[in-house]
């Protein structure tokens, strides 16, 4: 087989008195953007660049086919394809989601309550129909049952067009609205809906109100958000009294409220660089979870008419994440993290006591909550768990009589027994002693001798944490002898807002060195052994993978990397990226800052290539993704072919009708998951 090639065409880029040579620079071209939303305007000899990487990988992994076609029976036939979802009682109707044997796409379905008669108000098989790609922002019913508000991308981009129909005719009454962030707000009174516009740069910056009958050229400007950084969206309080105007980028927010009645937004808190919070309304209080003077967060409260009266209610607690709350008339239900396991309380607001909620006995879970209705004057809401061994449970729990009714459990219909798993939490130490949690999922059968492979999944980015949940794919890696290990390295919140700061900007390497400790522990407890650890992340995640692997190749049999953000510093230096400018404060400027600069240069996996040896590598990407380019993981594989010394798979797979989460439907999902494992069993000899 013939390897790809790419050709060279050298570009000398210079910042802060350092020239470099990137010989891959001109496949992103002026109107990257436009590609992402139209792929006919993607230069000719980058598609055949790409349909020739393609045609590569499909012939390196030919061998593989018939694995893929077991896996894909295998992680299907474990999904219940015929299923519902519990309803929401609203005020008139009861509403749920239901998924079909024969459908790829969810409906939704209502009825009036009291009624037995059952309408399907949203069929996603037939809106997608005959569309390559098809995803939805957002599915909306106005306040008043009798409208329907969705939105759609079709090209996997993120622009997403607002419909509105009715729900009677299925008729659309009002004129599309393009280029959306998806989301839309009704008014109360289902008059008018708020949307968000994107700018030309692909951010959200523009809320506009829209007046049902009307043209959308009279739409009406309410809030347009002037710093660049910043993206904006609209909701609704609890008790239906306010709209809230969030804007933010990740690590400061501001918000804007005003009443029902009149649209006048009104600052709830300045925003001060640093400092992020939410706002809810009920009871006459608004509700507020920052983390001003609270590195990890705690609840305050103030009467409706005196925003700068504070009250605090849930205190700060040091190294305690005090997560976010639901409110129901007598009750608070929160969450918090401890020592990197989530748990949840629930306080009574009359007299302040509090209690937590014990759903399981395991050690390891991730818990949820759920209201059952519109009503909150109620003591009965829904409570679930799931654990890296047990499926989803979902109870109705009485706070009063503390009564708990099963009322719904993730059914596996090819058969499963939770005991033929094993759960261990662990905590590795760091390069600099940092306790860094590992949650480790194996089948008893497997022998911890060091004879097996494991599978590291890590991220470790915006302070995402990634939750100890049930996976039923994961099944067909963990029945054939792989140990999962999720690193839950630093860059994530685990830990709490310190344990994030530790992992990004200046010290975003702890991230890399994290996720190497990682590893060298996982050898040296004898869970596997150097050169049979598949590294497995995607966006951040594939950063995290591609900084690792130019540091420690030996220890890592395979790097998968799902749409990496591997060409870090070319993104971080143009603004005119989507996401850029909002990220300054996770990874930094390096265009306005030296050390900045010099910090990402050191780390970014396309300028650390070296002429050395690597492990097999696959690496996905989308044609349309507007969060990680394609051109990033382009541009790297073309240089790890020129530079890798070795005779290992370095395969590159490019959806070209796709964004970042990958190609739409339940199938297309299923095959792009049986496509990673059948490639991390392959190299594992399991074929």
């Amino acid at each position: 087989m013939n390897i790809p090639k790419l050709a060279k065409k050298p570009i000398t880029k210079s910042c802060h008195g350092v020239n470099w040579k990137d010989d891959y620079a001109w496949v992103h071209q002026d109107n990257i953007l436009e590609v992402l939303k139209d792929g006919s305007k993607l230069l000719s000899e980058v598609r055949k660049y790409l349909e020739d990487e393609n045609n590569f990988t499909e012939k390196s992994l030919y061998d593989t086919k018939s694995l893929q076609k077991k896996l894909f029976k295998e992680i299907k036939g474990r999904i219940k394809l015929d299923d519902e979802s519990l309803p929401f009682k609203d005020k008139k109707y009861e509403y749920w989601t239901k998924v079909t044997k024969e459908g790829d796409y969810s409906k939704k379905l209502r009825k009036k309550i009291g009624s037995d008669k059952v309408e399907i108000y949203w069929d996603g098989d037939i809106e997608a129909k005959g569309k390559k790609f098809f995803n939805t922002g957002d599915i909306s019913v106005s306040n008043n049952d009798e409208l329907l508000g969705y939105s759609v991308d079709e090209k996997g981009s993120e622009y997403f067009t607002i419909f509105i129909r009715e729900i009677s005719s299925k008729k659309i009454i009002e004129e599309p609205i393009p280029d959306t962030s998806g989301s839309i707000t009704w008014s109360y009174d289902d008059k008018y809906f708020f949307y968000t516009k994107l700018d030309k740069f692909h951010r959200a910056r523009k809320i506009y109100r829209h007046k049902l009958g009307s043209p959308i050229s009279q739409d009406e400007l309410i809030f347009e958000e002037e710093d660049e950084k910043f993206t904006c969206g609209i909701g609704t309080s609890s008790d239906e009294k306010f709209y809230f105007i969030s804007t933010s980028e990740h690590t400061t927010s501001e918000i804007y409220f005003f009443s029902k009645d009149e649209i006048k937004p009104k600052l709830f808190l300045k925003r001060e660089n640093g400092v992020e919070y939410s706002l809810d309304s009920w009871n006459g209080y608004f509700w507020i979870h920052t983390n001003k003077d609270a590195k990890d967060f705690k609840i305050c409260r103030c009467k409706n008419e005196s925003i700068d009266q504070w009250e605090e209610y849930i205190p700060a607690k040091d190294e305690v994440l005090i997560g976010g709350f639901s409110l129901l008339n007598d009750w608070m239900i929160r969450s918090e993290t401890i020592d990197a396991l989530p748990k949840i309380f629930i306080r009574n607001l009359k007299n302040n006591k509090e209690e937590e909620l014990v759903i399981s006995d395991e050690e390891v879970i991730s818990p949820g909550i759920g209201l059952m209705q519109k009503d909150r004057n109620t003591n009965v809401l829904r409570i679930s768990y799931e654990s890296p061994k047990t499926p989803a449970r979902t109870y109705e729990y009485n706070i009063i009589t503390k009564e708990k009714k099963l009322v719904k459990e993730l059914e596996i219909p090819s058969g499963y027994d939770r005991n033929d798993y094993i759960v261990k939490r662990i905590n590795c130490d760091a390069h600099d002693g940092r306790k860094i949690p590992l949650t480790i999922t194996h089948n008893k059968k497997t022998k911890l001798d060091g004879s097996a492979h494991v599978l590291l999944y890590g991220y470790g980015s915006y302070g995402f944490s990634i939750p100890p949940s049930f996976s039923t794919p994961r099944l067909s890696l963990i029945d054939r002898d792989i140990i999962w290990a999720t690193a839950h390295i630093r860059g994530g919140m685990e830990r709490g807002m310190k344990y994030w700061e530790e992992g990004k900007m200046l010290n975003k390497k702890n991230t890399f060195k994290d996720y190497i400790s990682c590893a060298n522990f996982l050898i040296s407890k004898k869970f596997t052994d150097k050169g049979k650890i598949i590294g497995y992340g995607g966006s951040a995640g594939g950063l995290l993978m591609g900084s690792v692997v130019n540091e420690a190749p030996d220890l890592f049999l395979g790097m998968i990397m799902s749409v990496p953000f591997v060409d870090t510093l070319t993104t971080n230096l143009d603004h005119s990226l989507p996401l850029t400018v909002g990220e300054f404060n996770e990874f930094g400027n390096a265009k306005e800052n030296k050390e900045h600069f010099n910090y990402i240069r050191s780390y970014s996996p396309y300028e650390n290539i070296k002429k050395m040896d690597y492990p097999n590598i696959l690496v996905t990407t989308s044609l349309s993704d507007n969060r990680v380019l394609f051109d990033e993981p382009t541009k790297y594989v073309a240089k790890l072919r020129e530079f890798k010394t070795d005779k290992n798979l370095l395969l590159f797979k490019c959806e070209m009708n796709a964004g970042h989460g990958g190609r739409s439907g339940r199938d297309a999902a299923i095959e792009e998951i049986a496509f990673d494992y059948s490639f991390a069993l392959k190299i594992s000899n399991k074929l």
